[in-house]
């Protein structure tokens, strides 16, 4: 054999003529061969798949729960109604300050007190504030 004569081998995938030492086809880029590692032994691999995760939601039957005050809907409005101008219903809600603000500025000059209306209108029964 001569010196520059190169072993080859066929690609099984495109049928090339490829190197006898190639992993990879240099012409479809192919894997042709499994990689070899010398002296290194495969790693042991672990699968531990116990799931040990339990559930401790905990729904109360609280109406409410978590979201403040339950307001009835319609004592709210006959207080904006009929003294909304003066801010009862912010402090039926627990909004001391925009009650006082209301109070001083009659219902924010009227136009706060008639939006109010119709805000506590469409709200649910009862509303959390």
């Amino acid at each position: 054999m001569l010196e520059n004569e190169i072993k080859t081998k066929f690609c099984k995938h495109c049928g090339a003529t490829i190197p006898e030492d190639a992993v990879i086809c240099t012409f479809c880029g192919r894997q042709v061969e499994e990689v070899k590692q010398a002296n290194s032994p495969q790693p042991s691999i672990v699968i531990n798949n116990e799931n040990t995760n339990t559930n401790v939601n905990k729904n109360v039957n609280n109406v409410g729960a978590g979201r403040g005050k339950a307001k009835n809907k319609w004592v709210a409005f006959f207080l904006c109604l009929f003294l909304g101008c003066f801010g009862a219903h912010k402090f039926y809600e627990g909004k001391i300050l925009l009650g006082i603000v209301y109070l001083f500025t009659v219902g924010l000059f009227g136009i706060g007190w008639i939006i109010d209306v119709f805000v506590i209108l469409f709200k649910p029964n009862p509303y959390f504030v």
